[in-house]
């Protein structure tokens, strides 16, 4: 059986909306991301930082946004397979969250960093 729809740069693009869309709708923690997101990025543009600077806690916060998307994925697809606990669906699960931590880490060290540079 094959489950790989013919490419199409447009079919693509609306795979990609409807996972953002669905993401939206049923992920908090995305949902949360994407409201601090309003807040982080004005103030990332408005603070008198170096052009880049600025990128790279606009890059490092998109990092933190692709790796809640991939760790979600990662979290439909264990549930897909199973509803039971089982070691392995946890360890998945658990190195899906620690990605996404990583990446808050990365991003508040970037802040950090950048801040000293500043003061």
């Amino acid at each position: 059986m094959n489950n790989k729809p013919k490419y199409t740069l447009f079919k693509n693009a609306s795979y990609a909306l409807d996972g953002l869309v669905h993401a939206i709708k049923n992920e908090t923690s995305f949902k949360l991301e994407l409201l601090v997101a309003l807040i982080i990025f004005p103030a990332i543009y408005f603070l008198p930082f170096e052009l880049i600077y600025k990128l790279v806690l606009v890059i490092t916060y998109f990092m933190i946004m692709i790796a809640e998307l991939l760790n979600s994925a990662v979290e439909n697809v264990v549930d897909l397979v199973t509803k039971e606990i089982h070691p392995l669906a946890k360890a998945a699960k658990d190195i899906g969250a620690t990605a996404v931590l990583f990446t808050v880490i990365l991003h508040i060290l970037c802040w950090i960093l950048i801040g000293m540079h500043y003061l």
